[in-house]
């Protein structure tokens, strides 16, 4: 009557997969102990190993191993770039020069001054700058993104890169493996096509390479002729403008960066670059010397699973300690761990104000429910919770008491903090703070206040919804 049928091992075999599971089981046992730091993490996936059979030794070598140890490269270069400026001293407040020398050891990186910072607020103030400057290009054009859509928008950038590539520019663009499609990015093979040198950043179908799908390259940057240089959150796509108005349509924050920290950023791109396809980016063309042209204190940090692993959450909790007056936070997705979440109530306790700023609806149903289930928790930090109608923004903006700011690409949820590989700037200067504070001050003004007590007044269906997608925190 059926086609097959089952049969029970022969004792042989059941030796054999009780053996393999109880190898795999203590192999992967041994790895969590030594190499995982978070005690919960470890018991969870000890846990998984032990109670699931092979299984979950299969889900660990998924997912478990999140770190990259990045190759020894040759970059002479680059070390050079690292130690080419002088460390400038901004005249700031004594908590912010302690928060700018916390920032130093973290990141072994110097503050460079004589920077100028552009806002551009979406696709729209963002897109004709950058396509100006690529098809203005005369010796270089590097360019990193997470998304780059095969739309209208892609296109044009593909035709100005292209046309760039035609007249003897180097140009060079990295897509993350996943974020610009995994299986057949129509975008990157147009590149090609088009004469532009191209690569997918940690992108493989090596069966011992695919835990590495977890990781994604999460920069958004371009740097055209190593002297002006754009960063943000802003990928390229036509969902970024507003164009006409949709549903769809996404709100965003990008800056045009010129001065010494567009170095910085080349930096970041030629890391990366190097790293994925093994050419360094050391020609003089790259690295032209910077004059100063601004007022703004600038220092890069560079984030992601490898050593960099857990800078971006040691900034962020040091300026959260270090507060006195205000912090605000703009986020699209805010799942922050236990220890922020600490120092979040630590500041409203010493009487600092928090301002927490996200989006009343993202683009991923999965993390709205866990932010709610996660936010419930927050009935006693002293933290005003704003959310902003839509359309959806993908902003990120972090100031504290008016005069730091950090920019970029980072979340804060543990996939920016743990698993992506980031790019922001730290700024201090108290005039470009303040139009930060102004774009924070729009969003606040359209948004609206909730409370956790609101949310626990939700009926039990949604509370047990959110909750239980609150459990995937650590991989949202």
């Amino acid at each position: 009557m059926f086609p097959f049928h089952l049969t029970w091992p022969t004792p042989a075999e059941a030796t054999f997969l009780v053996a393999l599971y109880v190898l795999l089981a203590v192999t992967v046992s041994i790895d969590v102990l030594l190499k995982k730091s978070d005690v919960r993490s470890a018991l969870g996936w000890i846990g998984t190993v032990w109670l699931a059979p092979l299984v979950g030794s299969l889900l660990y070598y998924m997912f478990g191993i999140n770190r990259v140890t990045r190759r020894a490269l040759k970059l002479g270069r680059l070390d050079e770039t690292s130690r080419a400026f002088d460390a400038a001293t901004p005249s700031c407040d004594p908590n912010i020069a302690l928060l700018s020398e916390v920032s130093r050891k973290i990141t072994e990186s110097p503050l460079v001054a004589g920077n100028q910072l552009t806002i551009l607020e979406g696709g729209d103030q963002t897109y004709p700058p950058m396509l100006e400057a690529i098809r203005g290009a005369k010796k270089c054009v590097a360019l990193s993104s997470y998304i780059f859509r095969n739309d209208a928008t892609g296109q044009e950038f593909v035709d100005a890169l292209s046309q760039a590539a035609r007249r003897g520019v180097e140009v060079r663009v990295l897509l993350d493996g996943v974020g610009t499609g995994y299986l057949y990015p129509g975008i990157y093979y147009r590149m090609l096509r088009n004469g532009v040198t191209a690569a997918r950043f940690l992108h493989s179908w090596l069966p011992w390479r695919m835990p590495f799908l977890n990781m994604r390259n999460h920069r958004k940057v371009l740097v055209v002729d190593g002297n002006v240089a754009f960063v943000g959150g802003i990928n390229i796509g036509v969902e970024n403008c507003d164009r006409p108005p949709s549903k769809r349509t996404v709100q965003d924050v990008h800056f045009r960066v010129t001065g010494p920290a567009a170095c910085i950023v080349m930096d970041a791109f030629a890391r990366d670059w190097t790293f994925t396809t093994e050419e360094n980016l050391d020609q003089d063309f790259w690295w032209p010397k910077l004059e100063a042209c601004g007022k703004s204190f600038a220092r890069g940090l560079h984030s992601g699973p490898d050593a960099d692993i857990y800078k971006i959450e040691l900034l962020l909790g040091a300026a959260i300690n270090l507060a006195q007056k205000r912090i605000r936070i703009v986020t699209p997705y805010f799942l922050p761990d236990a220890r922020l979440q600490f120092a979040i109530q630590q500041a409203g306790l010493r009487g600092v104000q928090v301002e927490i700023v996200i989006p009343a609806r993202s683009d991923q149903r999965l993390m709205d429910w866990a932010m709610r289930g996660h936010l419930r928790f927050f009935r006693y930090i002293r933290a005003e919770i704003i959310t902003t109608p839509p359309p959806f923004d993908h902003t990120k903006l972090c100031t504290v008491d008016g005069e730091w700011s950090l920019i970029g690409s980072s979340n804060w949820d543990a996939r920016s903090f743990r698993l992506n590989f980031e790019f922001d700037l730290e700024i201090i200067d108290r005039n470009f703070t303040a139009n930060l504070d102004e774009l924070i001050d729009q969003r606040i003004a359209s948004g609206r206040r909730i409370t956790p007590d609101m949310l626990a007044a939700e009926p039990i269906w949604l509370r047990l919804r959110n909750a239980s997608a609150r459990l995937l925190l650590p991989y949202l």
